[in-house]
């Protein structure tokens, strides 16, 4: 499934922190492509999470796949260890910017609350041929801690007209830097490429065409998306 030989770019995210790129990810990608399409009709818009599009949770043979190839080449890097828990999803994004909700207009953060002895890790695998899909961005925060929490807060419970008003956000997708998250890394989309990165720093989907987005998975923004939650490097 997973390529046995893979190259890893490593690309700064922050003084701390780096995105690892791997091109070739898949022996066989176009078999995910033709699964996705035989099975689009089970794809589901889940509601729990900020996601932007409909998804479709993996047999759990197919995670154990990507959590040994992230054991074996990505998780010394991210300061983790051994994989407590973690899932996979193929997902398209398929959402319009006027329909997104307020939670949709600003980057996210996977999984917070985990106890300070573990780390969250995510990977992206992108399983289009359409680069102008766009990849992933990176954030950091210009505000202040508990500034950004309520911001990240309101956005998940306020209107979108009030929360357009309360923070002069309007909807749409993240690109660039705005007054609360300033951009320091655009992963450009590949076929056939997958990225992992500490899931607790904030990011979001590229999305530059949404007009070109679409629920069919032989023409849309198809990927397969890996958390996984993992006990923290001694030291780290």
């Amino acid at each position: 499934m997973f390529n046995p030989n893979p190259q890893i770019t490593a690309l700064p995210i922050d003084a701390q922190h780096n995105c690892y790129v791997i091109d070739g990810a898949l022996t066989e990608p176009q078999r995910w492509v033709e699964y996705a399409a035989n099975y689009q009709q089970e794809f589901r818009s889940e509601g729990f999470n900020a996601y932007p599009g409909v998804e479709l949770r993996m047999p759990d043979g197919v995670s154990q796949r990507l959590d040994e190839f992230f054991m074996l080449y990505i998780r010394d890097l991210l300061g983790a260890r051994r994989t407590l828990r973690m899932y996979s999803r193929l997902a398209m994004v398929t959402t319009q910017p006027e329909q997104l909700e307020p939670r949709q207009w600003i980057c996210h953060r996977d999984r917070m609350g985990v106890p300070p002895e573990q780390c969250v890790a995510a990977s992206v695998l992108y399983l289009f041929k359409d680069d102008a899909f766009g990849g992933t961005s990176f954030f950091k925060a210009r505000r202040s801690a508990a500034e950004i929490d309520l911001l990240v807060h309101d956005s998940g419970t306020m209107s979108r007209d009030a929360f357009a008003s309360k923070y002069a956000l309007g909807a749409g997708y993240l690109t660039e830097s705005n007054a609360f998250f300033e951009k320091t890394l655009t992963v450009s989309a590949r076929w056939n490429r997958i990225i992992f990165y500490d899931g607790s720093l904030f990011h979001c989907s590229h999305i530059t065409a949404p007009d070109r987005l679409s629920a069919d998975p032989r023409m849309g923004r198809l990927s397969l998306n890996g958390f996984f939650t993992c006990r923290r490097s001694l030291g780290i």
